[in-house]
């Protein structure tokens, strides 16, 4: 099935023109060599031996930034895929669009060397006729960005018809109107953590100055949002859920702690876990019970009417 995919071409789009002269999108981050019969299937197996490779370079960086920078590494050299469609803005406020139509190859010396060759169209689209959740999974951080979920108004932006949906029309979400919801409830997290009891005690997980902790990807799935305490020596990986939370949670969170644990945490730092739902019931609470490492919090939503 064709998948969907923001990509930057370069920090703030500086390669651009480049890369639409050029019909290709890349990526560097420093790793100065062919990785042409070097990625596997899997990205985590790749993580696995250029994680090294990438802190050997950049030593200050945490292992965290190191799987991110080669996680979009193996992505644009190999997880997207021939037909595949790929959204690259240019910094003025517009959309390229392209079709992926070559295998990666390596360009040493070039700018972004790690590349795969687009066939650009020629439309593109502007981010004033994106509607809000289109725009912000643009502005998400990350060189390399699955987009599949926005793939109907991406079309139609295509053909040029601006007509938009408030909520996602992909197939593997369950229930649109939930998933519309949840993300609204993580984007007020966000953007008033500060704001919480959670931002007095930990910050959203950063790299660079760059917000990175929003949608952060494992390889069970996407964390909602991974913070770090202040003082570095935790890690707390919160999910969200619309309405009442099952026990089921339990074991979503805890595969994620895992990972995180095993893959990202620095030597001596703790991992913990936070649930966010509307409501709770006996079973969760049992759970929990027994799982002392990750709460349960609440959220509320409060609605009013002014006369103006």
């Amino acid at each position: 099935m064709k998948e969907y995919y923001r990509i930057m071409m370069g920090k703030k789009s500086v390669h651009a023109q480049e890369c639409i002269a050029g019909n290709f999108v890349g990526v560097d981050y420093g790793i100065h060599q062919d990785l042409t019969g070097k990625l596997p299937e899997d990205w985590h197996t790749f993580n696995r031996e250029f994680i090294p490779i990438f802190l050997a370079g950049w030593p200050g960086k945490t292992k965290i930034a190191a799987g991110l920078a080669c996680g979009a590494v193996w992505r644009v050299s190999k997880g997207i895929k021939r037909d595949d469609i790929v959204v690259s803005p240019d910094g003025d406020g517009r959309y390229h669009v392209g079709k992926v139509n070559g295998d990666y190859y390596y360009q040493p010396g070039g700018v972004l060397p790690h590349r795969r060759s687009v066939q650009w169209f020629s439309q593109t689209v502007d981010r004033a006729d994106m509607n809000e959740p289109l725009r912000r999974a643009m502005g998400a951080p990350g060189a390399a960005n699955r987009i599949s979920v926005h793939s109907s108004e991406i079309e139609n932006l295509i053909a040029g018809d601006s007509t938009t949906t408030l909520v996602s029309t992909d197939e593997t979400v369950e229930d649109p109107l939930a998933f519309a919801l949840e993300k609204h409830l993580e984007e007020f997290l966000i953007k008033n953590w500060t704001q919480t009891d959670l931002g007095k005690e930990y910050d959203i997980y950063e790299v660079d100055n760059e917000c990175v902790g929003q949608q952060y990807p494992t390889d069970t799935g996407d964390i909602d949002i991974l913070a770090i305490s202040k003082d570095k020596k935790t890690l707390l990986v919160i999910e969200l859920k619309k309405g009442r939370a099952s026990d089921a949670v339990v074991g979503q969170i805890l595969r994620y702690m895992g990972y995180i644990k095993d893959d990202w945490a620095e030597k001596g730092q703790d991992v913990k876990g936070i649930i966010i739902a509307l409501e709770n019931d006996q079973r969760i609470r049992r759970a929990l019970a027994m799982v002392p490492k990750v709460e349960f919090y609440r959220y509320q939503i409060s609605f009013k009417l002014m006369k103006s």
